[in-house]
């Protein structure tokens, strides 16, 4: 029986496959030809859709040649897509991009179109054509051209860093908020339930990997089915070694398979976004930085991304996360320890290597100092403490990088803009 990791991977590759959708449209395609072709001899079609079998046939081949040919120019887009996320945007953003359901369908139509016109050309004679398909073909390649103005116009517009960090961020945004609803309900306990004593057995992995997604769920009928707790030992999105303990079993009557717990818990060779929004906040500060490479050279990208940065720390800093997470059984027993990221691990990642790589631009520090002030007005007390540490670190940056009393103040002056947005330092510098 397949475990619950292998139809969650399998899923994964069916998600990021762009195979698997075209071939469907090509056997759609071989389908609708034949019963194209079988609805043509009823003899009921306009006299004017009529075709001789060379038009028929030159019709045909004309778009048989098309489609490979566009089916080529759209495979070229994609080799200039990865070369450009792997260049100046991430490699991460790459398993995202993957995804896209507009690219798919564009392909689909194209191998559907092909083997549609393909399968009618068998079908030709000097006595019979199929002109109902002949003409259904030249509609399908008027869809397939306007599905690939739109995947033009969408992709020419969409591979702008601020445009890819605004679907990253609201992507983020939307899992996180949907993780907070599935442990908000009645089997989350309190992080101070104590765990069952006695002897802690180990479950292993039995092959390395970066941890995608668990059956949470799936876990903790498990631990009821052998009266005892798991405690998972490493968060979503954690690389876990060959043999490395991924879960300990506390108490239980009897002794779980390792293999169907390990089976309840996907690994692969890196992260997803289907459980771990931190892994959205990893590609938007991937972005930044890169724009504030030496080779790019492009504060004014890293502030546009700070913007979504920025968002998703609001809604981070709004959604009750925790760093664990207890569930428990109908009883008020807990069954399942779960490891999380906690609201300062989310600002560190967000805006560390920023301001590490940044630190030199006034823009950066302008527009970090706006970030870390506006979370302070607004979020509760007790994500303060973080927020105000990070403002220290930037006053620290801000102090070694400029030496200058008149750079110094701007740079410590904050501005949504980065630079332009009409702030200036509240005292005048020594002179």
């Amino acid at each position: 029986m397949m475990s619950w990791a292998t139809a969650f991977r399998l899923r994964q590759y069916a998600k990021a496959s762009l195979w698997i959708v075209p071939l469907f449209g090509f056997v759609l395609g071989v389908i609708l030809a034949e019963y194209a072709v079988a609805v043509d001899v009823t003899d009921w079609l306009p006299t004017s859709w009529r075709y001789s079998a060379t038009t028929a046939s030159g019709v045909l081949s004309a778009i048989v040649g098309a489609m490979v040919a566009l089916l080529g120019f759209v495979v070229t887009i994609g080799v200039l897509v990865v070369q450009q996320a792997t260049g100046t945007l991430s490699p991460r953003y790459m398993r995202l991009w993957y995804r896209d359901r507009l690219q798919k369908a564009v392909l689909a139509t194209f191998t559907g179109t092909f083997a549609f016109a393909f399968s009618l050309l068998r079908s030709i004679e000097s006595d019979s054509v199929p002109d109902l398909g002949v003409t259904l073909a030249g509609l399908a390649v008027a869809v397939s051209l306007l599905l690939l103005l739109v995947y033009l116009s969408r992709f020419t517009h969409n591979l702008r860093p601020v445009a890819i960090a605004d679907l990253v961020g609201r992507m983020g945004e939307k899992i996180l908020i949907r993780r907070a609803a599935k442990t908000g309900g009645s089997a989350l306990l309190d992080d101070e339930h104590a765990l069952p004593g006695g002897p802690v057995k180990r479950i292993r992995s039995e092959r390395g990997g970066a941890i995608q997604a668990l059956d949470m769920a799936g876990l903790t009928v498990a631990a009821v089915r052998h009266d005892c707790t798991f405690v998972v030992t490493h968060p979503v999105g954690d690389f876990v070694p060959p043999g490395a303990t991924v879960v300990e079993v506390h108490g239980g009557t009897s002794t779980p398979d390792p293999r169907r717990v390990t089976g309840l818990i996907a690994l692969g060779p890196e992260r997803t976004i289907e459980q771990d929004p931190a892994f959205a906040l990893r590609v938007l500060v991937d972005i930044a930085i890169r724009a504030l490479s030496p080779a790019v050279n492009d504060p004014t990208t890293a502030v546009q991304v700070l913007n979504h940065i920025e968002a998703f720390l609001y809604t981070v800093g709004r959604t009750e996360i925790r760093r664990r997470y207890v569930f428990g059984d109908d009883r008020g027993r807990p069954r399942l320890v779960v490891p999380s990221r906690g609201w300062e691990d989310y600002l560190q990642l967000a805006v560390t290597e920023i301001r590490e790589y940044g630190a030199g631009s006034t823009q950066i520090c302008r527009r970090l100092r706006v970030l870390l002030e506006g979370l302070l007005d607004t979020l509760s007390a007790e994500h303060l403490p973080a927020v105000r540490t990070e403002l220290g670190l930037l006053d620290e940056a801000v102090e070694r990088e400029f030496t200058d009393p008149v750079r110094r103040a701007m740079a410590r002056t904050g501005d949504r803009q980065g630079i332009g947005g009409g702030h200036r330092p509240e005292t005048a510098p020594p002179g």
